[in-house]
């Protein structure tokens, strides 16, 4: 991984390819590299960092060529280097190949291809790709990859150009996203629609073990046995400027702002007029299984698992259905025991996280029924699925969540009154929850309104080494949100905690150096948490803390306190994470990170 762009058309490719590659900059990477085809040679060049590096290599030279292939690396194997770096060549300069992914054989492979004589030249795996169609190509080289890629065990997503079967580009994949776009006398690949979204609208994506052939005016799709397939247009509905930065000095701040309407989006269409009773399409089809559901078993990574501890909150407290949040990574390498009546409800934001991915096809071997959760339209997780509810939250960009967590939150609330109404619970439907939903993303609007009172707390503690992060009951996977937001985009140490935990181990962390966020609003356990507040502030502990407006008695036991308005319990959590985003965000910015763009971070993780 991590960005992919190919481009084969009657047009001029590197001003396409440089372009394309531009708009996934947001996925995070180490290095970039370029090849075209000029003439009877392939045109290469490499840089270590960021894209402007490799277009001081790119000379007047690259501009004739009217096919290419582009790339972004976040390095797996190998460090970053020219030599690692993308694209990676055959031993005759005559194939090249971008590939995200992992080749899990990649060793036997390349100890194969040095005995026949093959000269290898990075640390990666991916380069075993190159060589392997060179083994086996004889003159069509869609056939060459079909036949190396029955070799390779793993993941990958490819685009391939060869000098010795001109006009071709070649895209191949098996569980890395990888999507053709359909223009006038022109096709392009791209591991993202971002990249291509200012060319074409009409986009295809392609499945597993699925290889497509394209040249400037066709496209055919066949199966790794070289079996056609027909493949369905699809066409992307939202807009170039949804992946502009629009006046923000960040992607994370203006998805931070974006909030409100993000709430809004997510609700719309979906509740009844004036009423609880929720209805989501996407589930429709599958009411009778939705209602004997005997247990639940969320799966998902980072911010989605975050977001799924909080459903499973919800579900437990209003529907009395069991739930259990594992992580997919976890999942998928143990021996899960799935009983009839389970269904296992996969969330992730971009719909093509691997371990994620690889645990609903666990799930689904073993007979569950799968429901995503999921903001892109079109992505793995999404079609595999049973059935789905999409967040419609338009494109994130920003490497750390942060409109995608609330919509997730606001979409587990709106499954929770659904199930409430397919298996008949009454108590909860004759509840006020609908109105008070309705009421979050004004409520968000007034606490982003007061981000001036947020920026004089993150000047105070911008050099601070460690923070801790408390919560309890809904607010407890908040604290973990809170950590994880600030450690991915400042690199301050920040750990997430439940309140009462703190005293089983955190606890000897605390001194006067020591900032702690405490999230204590004014709900079933407030009594609990002013407990906690005084055993920080008995070590001396810095207490930052988010309390509910006219909350008269915590400002005299706290160094400061951010407010938020009052809502029900279950909805909290929607309110009490925009402070600590924008916390995390205004302390990053201080300490001069790179916020759109943390290191060793990708937005959509890939492999394993």
């Amino acid at each position: 991984m991590c960005g992919i762009v190919g481009y084969v058309g009657e047009n001029k490719a590197r001003p396409i390819l440089i372009n394309g590659i531009r708009r996934l900059e947001y996925r995070g990477y180490d290095s970039a590299g370029l090849s075209i085809i000029k003439d009877n040679e392939i045109i290469c060049a490499k840089s270590v960092g960021y894209i402007d590096e490799l277009e001081k290599k790119i000379d007047s030279k690259f501009n004739e060529g009217t096919i290419g292939i582009v790339h972004t690396r976040w390095a797996t194997h190998g460090a970053p280097t020219v030599e690692n770096a993308h694209p990676h060549c055959d031993c005759s300069g005559r194939i090249s190949i971008v590939h995200n992914g992992i080749i899990e054989n990649y060793k036997y492979l390349k100890a194969k291809l040095e005995k026949e004589g093959h000269i290898f030249k990075s640390e990666t795996d991916s380069e075993v790709i190159a060589h392997l169609i060179e083994s086996y190509f004889e003159g069509k080289i869609e056939d060459a990859v079909r036949r190396a890629l029955k070799e390779v065990d793993g993941a990958y997503g490819l685009a391939i150009i060869s000098l010795d079967d001109p006009g071709k580009l070649i895209a191949a994949r098996r569980g890395s996203p990888l999507i053709v776009g359909i223009g006038k006398r022109e096709h392009f690949v791209t591991s993202d629609v971002a990249a291509i979204l200012e060319y074409t609208r009409e986009v295809v994506y392609l499945d597993d073990n699925e290889i497509a052939v394209l040249t400037m005016d066709k496209m055919e799709t066949t199966d790794i046995n070289n079996v056609q397939i027909s493949k369905s247009i699809d066409e992307i509905q939202w807009n170039l400027d949804k992946i502009e930065k629009g006046g923000y000095e960040h992607f994370m701040l203006k998805e931070i702002y974006e909030q409100p309407q993000t709430l809004r989006d997510a609700m719309l269409g979906r509740f009844e007029k004036d009423s609880n009773l929720v209805h989501l399409g996407g589930l429709k089809e599958k009411e009778n299984i939705l209602r004997d559901i005997r247990r639940i078993i969320i799966v998902a990574c980072g911010t989605s698992w975050n977001a799924g501890l909080i459903g499973e909150y919800m579900i437990e407290e209003h529907l009395g259905i069991p739930v259990e949040v594992e992580y997919a990574s976890e999942f998928r390498y143990r021996n899960p025991i799935i009983e009839e009546g389970t269904m296992v409800l996969v969330i992730s934001q971009s719909g093509e996280t691997a371990d994620t991915l690889a645990a609903m096809h666990e799930a689904k071997k073993k007979g569950a029924a799968i429901l995503s959760i999921c903001n892109v339209v079109g992505s793995s997780i999404a079609r595999e699925a049973d059935c789905g509810i999409f967040l419609h939250a338009g494109p994130e960009i920003g490497v750390a969540s942060t409109k995608a967590f609330t919509s997730q939150i606001t979409v587990l609330f709106l499954l929770t009154l659904f199930l409430a109404r397919v298996r008949g619970k009454k108590e909860v439907l004759s509840s006020d929850f609908a109105n008070k939903l309705r009421e979050i993303p004004g409520q968000v609007q007034q606490i982003l309104d007061r981000e001036d009172q947020i920026i004089k707390i993150a000047q105070l503690y911008s050099d601070s080494d460690n923070f801790l992060y408390l919560g309890r009951g809904y607010n407890y996977p908040v604290a973990l949100e809170g950590a994880l937001k600030l450690k991915e985009i400042s690199y301050i140490h920040a750990e997430g905690y439940p309140a009462a935990e703190m005293k089983h181990g955190p606890i000897a962390l605390i001194d006067k150096n020591m900032p702690v966020v405490i999230i204590a609003t004014t709900d079933s356990v407030y009594a609990k948490i002013l407990s906690n507040i005084e055993e920080v502030r008995t070590r001396g502990g810095k207490v930052i803390a988010i309390a509910n407006e006219h909350n008269n008695e915590i400002s005299e036991m706290v160094d400061h306190v951010l407010y938020i308005p009052e809502t029900i319990d279950v909805l909290t959590p929607i309110l009490s994470v925009i402070p600590l985003q924008l916390l995390a965000y205004h302390i990053a910015v201080m300490r001069g990170c790179d916020v759109d763009k943390p290191r060793n971070l990708a937005k959509s993780v890939t492999v394993e």
